[in-house]
């Protein structure tokens, strides 16, 4: 029994730290000591000791030598070999999704893509519970598109290649974005349109229909474009904008969703 309950508290342990490092709420590169995580979370040094080691397996935690545990760092270059990354992953099982995808796979997306609709923007509201919503439904949209294909380890590397992007996303594009904006900060204007462009519900609609008109070159098209968006808002984001962007979507440009 003691076994039990010591795992169950690692789990809990694992769960908590892990929701609050991809929610950038412990941000990236910051130190995790152990008092401190103790009198945050209320959880004893074994579990937390354990969940650390965890997240380090996953990446999410560096251990630094003798200095304990940080929150695993951000790049510029991590988030554009992150989004290589998906599309070398996200496309094939976007298409063998399509390809087998059968009337609950098309009544599974038109929900998820409702439920997205109806979510308030983070633009409107920037609070964390309102950008934790939007990225819960987000997130379901994706995996409704994902859901009919069949490959487990191309969608354990997708579901890994997601987590990380989340925190880049949120601590490189989201958040600084939405600070400039509240700041009003010369410049802003630009990187605010990019995020409007890049959470915009018409993207996702569009992406949408190509799957579910089995359009596998259209529906890749616009999800190349699709995972291209994210950069934008980072690039714009930065000091003198979108110039040295790199991007991954193709020259031609059709209207189509956010990362």
């Amino acid at each position: 029994m003691l076994d039990d309950e010591q795992s169950s508290k690692t789990e809990a342990a694992y769960r908590l730290l892990r929701r609050d490092i991809l929610a950038t709420r412990l941000a990236p590169a910051a130190p995790l000591k152990l008092s401190t995580l103790r009198g945050t979370y209320g959880i004893g040094w074994t579990p937390l000791r354990e969940a650390l080691s965890r997240l380090e397996a996953e990446r999410l935690v560096t251990a630094i030598s003798n200095r304990g545990f940080a929150v695993a760092p951000v790049s510029r270059a991590e988030l554009e070999d992150l989004a290589r990354a998906r599309l070398v992953v996200e496309l094939p099982l976007l298409v063998e999704s399509i390809e087998k995808g059968d009337r609950q796979w098309e009544d599974a997306v038109v929900a998820a893509h409702y439920r997205l609709s109806r979510c308030g923007s983070v633009l409107d509201d920037p609070s964390d519970d309102a950008v934790d919503a939007w990225y819960e439904k987000h997130d379901a949209f994706h995996a409704a598109l994902l859901n009919a294909a069949t490959s487990s380890w191309l969608l354990r590397f997708n579901a890994t290649i997601s987590d990380q992007l989340h925190r880049h996303h949120r601590f490189l594009g989201l958040a600084p974005t939405l600070r400039a904006a509240a700041g009003r900060k010369d410049g802003h204007q630009k990187a605010m349109q990019a995020l409007r462009d890049a959470v915009a519900i018409e993207h996702h609609t569009a992406l949408m229909e190509a799957a579910l008109d089995r359009d596998t070159e259209r529906a890749k098209t616009l999800m190349t474009i699709h995972i291209g968006y994210t950069l934008q808002v980072y690039a714009q984001s930065e000091p003198g904008g979108a110039a040295d962007a790199a991007q991954p979507h193709p020259k031609k440009k059709r209207r189509s969703g956010n990362a």
